[in-house]
Parts: structure tokens; sequence; C-alpha cells
């Protein structure tokens, strides 16, 4: 956590989880922001009974279904650990009395929303004008800490391709 949130340290709890734990389940409220301490998070859709992986997020990421934790509608996605996580949590409640009595948590938490509308509309635009091997190709690139730490089905999912493809595309570099 940033300096900003040293002053409300207090408000946060610790949490430890194992892999593969649902820490948000798509159509519920999100009533929990947590701060990546230690480990892997993904955010994902669920289509007919397949999972759609939407984002990967690691040490050092907030991560909430914004949209439901500031609206109280309910969440599109799931977020679900991929590693075991050590993560520091903060409520609703605390989060919005953070924000009312310190204006640099409000800036600091603008400017993360605006990197995260910033990295979705460029996924967005990569699906629309990109093949399954150029996305990869970025992946690889601009991430290539995913590459590492992700197990494949879930990559392949993330460019909207089988493991199958993603294998073959792997193949041909």
């Amino acid at each position: 956590m940033t300096s900003n949130w040293d002053k409300f340290d207090h408000l946060f709890k610790r949490q430890e989880v194992p892999a593969k734990t649902i820490l948000l389940q798509e159509g519920e409220i999100s009533r929990t922001m947590f701060f990546i301490e230690k480990g892997c998070l993904r955010t994902w859709v669920n289509n007919d009974g397949r999972e759609i992986t939407t984002q990967f997020f690691f040490e050092g990421d907030k991560v909430s279904s914004i949209e439901s934790f500031r609206t109280n509608q309910l969440s599109l996605y799931s977020i679900e650990s991929l590693e075991p996580c050590i993560l520091q949590t903060i409520s609703q409640q605390d989060f919005q009395n953070a924000l009312e009595n310190l204006p640099e948590i409000k800036e600091e938490m603008q400017e993360h929303l605006f990197r995260r509308l910033l990295q979705s509309q460029k996924i967005f635009y990569s699906y629309l004008k990109n093949t399954p091997q150029q996305r990869y190709q970025e992946l690889i690139e601009e991430y290539p800490h995913i590459i590492q730490r992700i197990p494949q089905h879930y990559i392949a999912s993330y460019l909207g391709i089988t493991s199958v493809s993603l294998s073959r595309i792997r193949n041909r570099r």
C-alpha cells in the first residue's frame, strides 16, 4: 500500500487465502476491496458454463468489482485467487470514509481507475483488430510475468482462444 493509505492501516484486515478461492462471485454485490500483498488474482465471467478470464492482478494491485463496490449493483464478474495469496482488505464503508477524509486517496483512486480504463480499452480494441497470435505476442512483450506465472488454460481464455490453439501459436514461435 502507498503511504497515503498508512493513516488507514487500522482499517485493513490481513487475509490469507489458498489458490482457487472465489473472493467475489459474479452476481453478488462487492463489499470488499483487495490489495494484493502476495499472489495473483483473476477476474472472469461465466458464459454458458465456460469461464472467460478478463484480467490478471499481481502484487501491488488493488482489485474489486469497482462498479459494484461503488454503486451496490451486482458484480458483472467473479474474482478468484490463482495462487496462495496474502491480501489486505478494506470494507466499502471504511473505503468511503478514507475517500472523504483524504483528498490524496481520492486522487490516487481516480488515477487507478483511469489506468484500468485505459487497459480495458486496449484489450477491447486488441480483440477487435488483432489475431490471437498478435494478442499473444502483445502479452509476451507487455506482460511477460503473466506467461511465467499463469497456467496456459487461463491465458488461452484471456486471449479468447482454446488451449489447443494457444499451443499451436506457441509452437509456431
